[in-house]
């Protein structure tokens, strides 16, 4: 019995052993695969710095022409450490299937603290928020440095300027979509998670390239409605437009629109 005892007590040191050896490995792994984003920092016209992650294709050929992905992440991942910004959705460009099968060049630029990716006043005062959403309000310096900063890396990196995308979640989905409204000329596709737009100011001219938009049906932070109403305005203007919404799901809807299987093939198809 005591030999039964004791061989049971290794057995469950060494399973602990192992799952924190597992655990270990996975968090290097996560760690190595971020550091293939490639920290920098672009100065814009104005002087103004913005700090930003890329991530070039496995075997980069200057030669070639790769398409090019510009992400905008969330309002909590706001500042100047050129980190946060890599916390959610973006990793599903690391992935080794999607990085063999869909070869491209990643922007992730970092949003300032005081500043946001879209032209509309929040009202934090309830929940889900208030978004005023006003395109006639001056572009965000966040916005308009994140645009001369894609049209840089398209002079001087190897991008086939015809394939730009530009893709994006809650704050970043705003901006995704006032983006393609001010620039419509500049993305070939655009797909925008749990966000909202200026929906009136919409027009036919914004509507000319594939649009997918996504939203948790119980989303607590942005209204479901806002993708909902944009859906039925670009379907009025007669644009390529997917919607899908997740029921039961809250603000993380990013976790299950980079998880969709067909989204990168989607994008990439155009």
């Amino acid at each position: 019995m005591e030999t039964v005892w004791f061989l049971n007590i290794i057995t469950i040191r060494m399973a602990r052993i192992l799952i924190v050896m597992m655990i270990l490995t996975s968090l290097q792994t996560s760690a190595q695969d971020f550091s293939l984003f490639e920290k920098k920092e672009f100065i814009g016209e104005d002087g103004q710095r913005l700090p930003y992650r890329v991530l070039y294709p496995e075997n980069y050929d200057a030669s070639k022409k790769y398409p090019l992905v510009l992400f905008l992440h969330g309002a909590g991942e706001r500042g100047d450490d050129n980190e946060k910004q890599l916390v959610h959705g973006v990793k599903v460009f690391l992935e080794a299937g999607n990085r063999s099968q869909f070869p491209c060049i990643v922007i992730a630029p970092q949003c300032p603290e005081d500043d946001y990716w879209a032209s509309v006043k929040v009202d934090r005062s309830h929940y889900p928020v208030g978004l005023d959403f006003n395109y006639d309000y001056p572009i965000t310096k966040a916005l308009k440095l994140v645009i001369e900063l894609t049209k840089n890396i398209i002079k001087t990196e190897a991008v086939d300027k015809k394939r730009v995308y530009i893709t994006g979640l809650s704050m970043g989905g705003m901006g995704t979509l006032e983006a393609n409204y001010r620039f419509p000329r500049l993305f070939a596709a655009v797909a925008a998670v749990c966000g909202g737009a200026d929906v009136k100011a919409y027009k036919k001219k914004h509507a000319k390239v594939p649009i997918w938009l996504f939203h948790g049906d119980v989303d607590g932070v942005v209204d479901v409605e806002n993708s909902r109403k944009m859906y039925a305005r670009l379907q009025a203007l007669k644009a390529n437009v997917k919607y899908t919404e997740y029921a039961g799901v809250n603000h993380n809807s990013w976790e299950n629109a980079y998880a969709e299987e067909a989204l990168l093939g989607w994008m990439f198809g155009w």
